[in-house]
């Protein structure tokens, strides 16, 4: 997907103001027609996200031990994977949600997206749409905003 296919893209989203990624994430669900569950995780092995969709609905899962602005990032980054209707790639990524979710019966994952690197022409796409969409909802917060957003939560 080219970064002008992606600007389209996010031109013909409903981005609430001001801007809160659950809410954002409940338009989504709307739009798509099936609900949409953050789910915070503490201590996520390899990956900071992971996407799984089921028949029924889409669940993002995000580390939870990590700073709020960070946590956005993750779950917008999942969310980019959810409206390019991206795919998995590996098989590894399963046996991740079974070990996330044992109680999740395997025959009804359809689709398990984690996010470990940006080695993938859709990670980068995925990258690219939840940097757009920040860059879109924080445009005019400065830098000390954004510092301050991105240190909330770390004790020194």
């Amino acid at each position: 997907m080219s970064a002008r296919r992606l600007r389209r893209l996010l031109r013909g989203l409903d981005v609430p103001v001001p801007f809160d990624v659950r809410s954002f994430a409940d338009r989504i669900a709307e739009r798509r027609g099936r609900p949409i569950h953050l789910v915070p995780v503490a201590g996520l092995t390899g990956v900071c996200g992971l996407w799984i969709a089921t028949d029924a609905a889409d669940m993002i899962f995000f580390e939870e031990e990590t700073a709020p602005f960070h946590q956005e990032h993750i779950v917008l980054h999942e969310l980019g994977h959810v409206l390019c209707d991206h795919y998995p790639a590996s098989a590894t990524l399963a046996e991740l949600a079974e070990l996330l979710l044992p109680s999740l019966d395997p025959a009804l994952v359809r689709r398990v997206l984690g996010r470990a690197g940006y080695s993938t022409e859709e990670e980068r796409e995925a990258e690219m749409l939840a940097t757009l969409i920040r860059q879109r909802v924080h445009t005019g917060t400065t830098l000390a905003d954004r510092l301050r957003a991105a240190f909330d939560g770390f004790h020194g």
